[in-house]
């Protein structure tokens, strides 16, 4: 049993760890579209990542996902996931990538010891695929994809943000590409994290929207499959594979919150919604080697948990951190 406990009564047992800010695409809903990186000597080491990662599996943690930014940028990523990977009591260690790099990395990442990806794909169209990354090539991924498969990842999970007006009419392709992969799928409602404007504010595409078009070709139900994570899952008849849905604005999931982040400049964010952060980094390099202390930090930062974010229309509070600098 974890001992993160907020002051809600909600237990943290997932820790999505962040381990770079950098990224070979650009996204529109992810980014700025001339982002500033932080530093390298800003950015905590793999070891210091492994370090975090203890302190939290020490406090009854079981399940981390590494974040970037694109974690597949570190190269040397393969490493941290064998640190990881030994840490007594983590039961589950997986990643989530734009796919770009898995034709190199998937076989390694997978004989590291990383169990499951998540991976990014918002459109089938070559031409819209290179304007919403701002200059990703939509052949890379899938080629990623096929790779993790072949490397022996099993339940693959796509994420796809779908943006009125823009890929809203390729929700049911993207259904039947993972049908015939066999892919689960998690459709996202775009998070406003970053620089808001009235267009961003008008391309928003509930789960209801994208639920109601996959209802008119295939009946959903819903399903007792749970990750740990907030989406709620359906399955379809004639396939074995779960569909998502992620929904910050229209169904709120703060009431049974079970995780935080880390970013890569060793904040801990209590919130995906909310700028309350305690800043473990100072912990980690002041008094390296003082675990102890580094876990009566995350115990004493929890108690600054909020709630629940607020991503309404009115009085929205503005999050400027963009989704790279967060950790996905």
């Amino acid at each position: 049993m974890s001992l993160i406990v907020d002051t809600f009564g909600r237990t943290v047992e997932y820790l999505r760890l962040s381990v770079t800010d950098r990224c070979d695409f650009r996204c529109v809903y992810c980014m700025s579209e001339d982002p500033c990186f932080l530093e390298r000597d800003q950015v905590l080491s793999l070891e210091e990542l492994a370090w975090v990662g203890q302190a939290f599996t020490e406090l009854g943690v079981k399940k981390i996902r590494l974040t970037g930014g694109e974690p597949l940028v570190r190269t040397d990523c393969d490493r941290l996931v064998k640190l990881l990977g030994e840490l007594p009591g983590l039961t589950e260690l997986s990643m989530t990538t734009n796919g770009s790099r898995l034709t190199k990395f998937a076989q390694k990442m997978r004989g590291s010891g990383l169990a499951r990806l998540n991976i990014s794909l918002d459109t089938l169209k070559p031409e819209l695929f290179t304007d919403l990354t701002r200059n990703g090539k939509l052949e890379r991924v899938i080629q990623g994809i096929d790779a993790a498969k072949a490397a022996g990842f099993k339940r693959i999970k796509i994420n796809a943000v779908i943006l009125r007006g823009q890929n809203d009419d390729e929700v049911l392709d993207l259904i039947e590409f993972c049908r015939g992969r066999e892919l689960d799928i998690a459709f996202i409602e775009e998070m406003p994290l970053g620089i808001i404007d009235e267009r961003k504010k008008s391309r928003h595409c509930s789960s209801e929207e994208v639920k109601a078009i996959i209802s008119q070709r295939y009946p959903l139900t819903v399903s007792d499959k749970r990750t740990g994570g907030p989406a709620r899952y359906y399955t379809m008849p004639g396939s074995s594979i779960h569909v998502g849905f992620i929904s910050p604005h229209s169904n709120n999931f703060c009431h049974e919150c079970n995780r935080v982040r880390v970013t890569v400049e060793g904040r801990l964010l209590l919130c995906l919604g909310n700028e309350h952060s305690v800043d473990l980094k100072a912990i980690v390099r002041e008094f390296p080697g003082d675990i102890e202390r580094l876990k009566t930090t995350i115990l004493e930062a929890i108690k600054r948990k909020p709630k629940e974010h607020v991503f309404g229309d009115e009085g929205d509070v503005q999050i400027l951190r963009f989704m790279n600098a967060t950790g996905g």
